[in-house]
């Protein structure tokens, strides 16, 4: 029996609904230091197995030349491997690291950021027109710009400059210790589009690296970042053997502060984010065996006549430090706002750093306890 018109038009169409093409992801991680290159590791393995997709992975790479006298590119390409920043550790074949930021975003449609914040505004600058307009962005920067008007979370810098949306992802993650497959935790924060911040979780997540998210990039990022500050203060502490008491009655205070900060700057801060991997699980990690706290704890043994910078160059083979930068960015903030005596911790934090108070000072601000009544329910400050 002949087939009807019909059925001919369905057979005509069948092919068509069943090859059609479903758009598939291009991902370019922005940095490639040591968790630019542990966030390409996490990427690439799952680029491979996720259908939606492409299996490459670009890594910008600012370019280095090594003691060997080769590009640290090359060697990247030649051995899959960040030598200088994350060595011994293959990131997947499908990882190729470009030098030209430019070109390496050309034809991208899911950015991750993860270089030192005090970078990005330069980095934003050279993306503006260069990205494609559908593009979607994270930032795993933690640290933050203070303008004019006051301070500008990196996540919103990015938005701005380059008009994509920006979500974030912030947790308990010491680099090294996800490159080698222990098991981590980490929080997507995001704005409204929950698909978007699936995506990134399915692009992130693995067998050993557990992704949530949140409906709150402020309080996500601003958990990041100011962790750095409290972690400077625990090394503090760790420097003049103060003990675990004294520690972790800093970090308890410095979660205080995190939290009283957050929610003075932005209304829609939720509470519950600080009980999330970005929020006590970082803070814990960041005061137990992150860089800052390494590198504050010299500064204290040091008596604090070495400096950070100092320190920093010795200690972190080109590795850059958050706290510091950050601390100061949170002072002018606070100095702007009147805001000193809310926040004597981080107010000490930056004291020392600057060599205006001794080490010693860390536990001396705790006879200026604040009077946090001051803002509770306070409108004018929301």
């Amino acid at each position: 029996m002949a087939p009807t018109l019909e059925n001919q038009m369905t057979q005509e169409n069948e092919p068509t609904s069943q090859v059609e093409v479903v758009p598939k992801y291009k991902v370019t991680v922005v940095g490639s230091g040591n968790w630019g290159s542990v966030a390409s590791k996490l990427i690439a393995s799952n680029t491979l197995k996720l259908s939606s997709f492409h299996d490459e992975v670009k890594m910008w790479v600012f370019e280095e030349t090594l003691p060997t006298g080769e590009k640290l590119t090359e060697v990247i390409n030649q051995t899959n491997e960040n030598v200088k920043y994350l060595p011994g550790i293959k990131l997947g074949k499908n990882v190729v690291a470009d030098p030209n930021i430019e070109h390496a975003v050309k034809d991208a449609n899911m950015l991750v950021f993860v270089t030192p914040h005090q970078f990005m505004e330069g980095i934003c600058r050279r993306l503006v027109g260069k990205v494609k307009p559908d593009v979607k962005a994270i930032s795993l920067i933690k640290g933050m710009e203070v303008k004019m008007e006051g301070p500008c979370m990196i996540s919103t810098l990015i938005s701005d400059q380059l008009g994509i949306n920006c979500c974030v992802l912030m947790g308990a993650n010491i680099a090294n210790e996800i490159a080698v497959e222990k098991f981590s935790e980490a929080t997507v924060g995001y704005r409204e589009d929950r698909e978007v911040a699936q995506r990134w979780v399915r692009l992130f997540s693995t067998s050993y690296f557990h992704v949530s998210p949140v409906q709150d990039v402020e309080g996500v990022e601003l958990c990041g970042t100011l962790k750095n500050v409290v972690a400077l203060a625990a090394g503090f502490v760790d420097g003049l053997e103060m003990g675990n008491n004294t520690k972790a009655a800093i970090m308890r205070i410095g979660l205080r502060e995190m939290k009283t900060f957050s929610k003075l700057m932005f209304s829609t801060v939720k509470d519950s984010t600080f009980f999330e991997s970005c929020g006590v699980a970082d803070l814990i990690t960041t005061c137990l065996g992150g860089r800052n706290r390494k590198v504050a704890e010299a500064f204290a043994r040091n008596g604090g006549k070495r400096s950070f910078d100092e320190l920093e160059a010795e200690m972190l083979q080109g590795q850059k430090l958050q706290g510091v930068s950050t601390a100061r960015e949170l002072y002018e903030v606070l100095s702007k706002r009147g805001w000193h005596e809310l926040f004597p911790l981080f107010t000490t934090v930056h004291d020392i750093s600057v060599g205006r108070l001794p080490p010693s000072a860390i536990v001396e601000y705790s006879e200026h306890t604040p009077n946090f009544s001051l803002v509770e329910g306070s409108a004018q400050y929301y």
